[in-house]
């Protein structure tokens, strides 16, 4: 397994199904805060339900559709990222994030996703890379602007959640604009 550096005593490594009962400890103890705008602990309900989402994941690394990746602090599992979506063929994946209330405010999920889109950009020539938050999510928001993401535009009321329809924010950054702000010249 390989593990990269985030810095501050944080790692970034593959997140698999023989990991369901840390990963389900993890939901546990981030369940309402991660549920605020993101349904991952409502699928993620039990033993079962947890190795069977990590197995979904598993499949879509196998078929290059989706990737997912856990953030370990100080070897506790605080968090995630992932391509939802990943169409290599078209040149387009989404990334998202997810983390519990314990490790919010490091930069880990930024730090994260700086790694997992410059591995998108640099080594599998994606063209664009989405990031969709609800537009009550202003810390995932934050982490957007902060990858130099920018706002493509809002779906209004397009996703139901917990029976209230909410707004997606729909932010990305290409390809061209990734390597121009991460170059190492």
């Amino acid at each position: 397994m390989f593990a990269i550096s985030l810095g501050d005593g944080a790692e970034l490594r593959p997140l698999e199904p023989w990991q369901a009962e840390e990963f389900l400890a993890h939901m546990d103890r981030g369940r309402e805060y991660i549920g605020q705008h993101v349904g991952l602990p409502d699928v993620a309900a039990d033993l079962d339900s947890a190795r069977s989402w990590l197995q979904s994941y598993a499949d879509k690394t196998a078929a290059d559709t989706g990737r997912l990746y856990g953030i370990w602090l100080d070897g506790l599992l605080v968090g995630g990222v992932l391509f939802r979506v990943f169409d290599a063929g078209a040149g387009n994946c989404e990334a998202g994030c997810w983390l519990e209330p314990a490790a919010a405010g490091r930069g880990l999920v930024t730090r994260a996703a700086r790694v997992i889109i410059d591995w998108a950009v640099q080594e599998r020539g994606m063209h664009r890379v989405e990031w969709l938050v609800s537009s009550e999510n202003i810390p995932s928001i934050n982490v957007a602007k902060r990858l130099g993401m920018r706002c493509d535009g809002v779906l209004r009321e397009n996703s139901p959640y917990r029976g209230v329809r909410q707004n997606t924010e729909v932010w990305s950054v290409l390809a061209a604009e990734w390597r121009s702000a991460h170059s190492t010249l």
